[in-house]
């Protein structure tokens, strides 16, 4: 207990709100590398996971490199592209190592946002005339936008916690307290360190949950239906 008190204490310290190692600027830098590297692998993710989803080819594969993303140690992502690509280009080297662990959560989301749409719905566009296109734009993604913000979510709350083995190659975040802590033997700064990167997940998590409900048309969520209550095929944990 006096631990924990001891890390509040260290974390809602004055000096901990100034200065270029200050709190906010740390939860800044945090920010901007998760919302950077899930913005460049939704770009990739999400064109690939609706024509999965639409054409029904190359679900096998998209499972398959899921799988394999989750067997990669971040840890060991990060420092192996930082000595393939130079020391001098280390943040590049981060951003893309959480580029790739973002885009299996968010491949799963597409597609199996689509794949949750129910058939009948899908044969019922086609018999009005609408396009492949026009099915796509108009009726699946629609419908599939909760499961597609599901696998944003899974990736947001992946790489935040991720973000912070920056510190590992010096490039700030709030992992970077947590490290010097570890150095220092200052375990109050250790856990205030943990404790901040937990709330910092915590409220990312909450504004995702919201997005997600929101994302569910209103005829689906008075019903109690929709694609949102199931499952990501393939999503990591």
């Amino acid at each position: 207990m006096n631990l924990l008190l001891e890390a509040l204490a260290w974390l809602l310290s004055p000096e901990r709100l100034e200065g270029s190692d200050s709190l906010p600027r740390a939860v800044l830098v945090h920010l901007a590398y998760t919302f950077a590297a899930v913005a460049i692998a939704a770009a990739v993710a999400v064109p690939a996971g609706w024509a999965i989803g639409h054409t029904g080819r190359g679900r096998e594969i998209a499972v398959g490199l899921a799988g394999a993303a989750r067997a990669i140690p971040s840890f060991g992502l990060i420092l192996l592209l930082v000595l393939l690509l130079g020391v001098t280009n280390k943040p590049e080297a981060a951003l893309i190592a959480f580029v790739l662990l973002a885009i299996p959560s968010i491949l799963a989301g597409a597609y199996a946002g689509l794949e949750a749409v129910d058939r009948a719905t899908i044969d019922a566009a086609r018999a009005q005339g609408m396009t492949g296109w026009q099915v796509l734009w108009r009726v699946e993604a629609p419908l599939g936008l909760p499961l597609l913000v599901a696998g944003i979510r899974s990736a947001v709350l992946q790489v935040v916690a991720t973000v912070t083995l920056a510190a590992y190659v010096n490039l700030g975040g709030l992992g970077f307290d947590i490290l010097q802590g570890l150095q220092l033997r200052r375990f109050e700064q250790v856990l205030g360190g943990a404790i901040a990167v937990a709330a910092l997940a915590l409220l990312l998590d909450a504004v995702f949950a919201l997005l997600q409900r929101a994302a569910v048309p209103g005829h689906l969520r008075r019903a109690g239906r929709g694609p949102a209550s199931r499952p990501l095929v393939g999503a990591p944990a």
